[in-house]
């Protein structure tokens, strides 16, 4: 069971125009870090968390889906397992058909 799409999270390499360029299609900015990264959104969507990466890194998606805890089908194709993170949650990743990587986040 899934609470449904909570995040879009998008890595660029240069934060000030990646932000400037969702500001001009329509979203607001929620708020920024001290470390190249803030929230941006848009009504009543998913916000996106822009995060700056360097140069030699190449920029990734995730889509966070919010689950109600860390019970998932044993089918799906998992490439990390639950984790802490930094925010007070608990993060797998996993694999769509496609090869897409997709986030799974639980409360802790």
């Amino acid at each position: 069971m899934s609470d449904g799409i909570t995040m879009f999270v998008m890595e660029t390499h240069n934060w000030g125009k990646t932000a400037k360029f969702l500001q001009r299609v329509g979203f607001s900015l929620d708020f920024e870090t001290d470390h190249n990264s803030g929230q941006l959104s848009n009504g009543d969507g998913a916000p996106v968390f822009v995060v700056e990466v360097p140069e030699n890194q190449e920029p990734r998606t995730a889509v966070v889906v919010a689950v109600p805890d860390e019970s998932v089908d044993a089918e799906l194709d998992v490439v990390t397992q639950f984790e802490d993170t930094h925010y007070g949650t608990r993060e797998m990743t996993v694999r769509d058909p496609d090869g897409r990587i997709w986030t799974l986040r639980a409360p802790k």
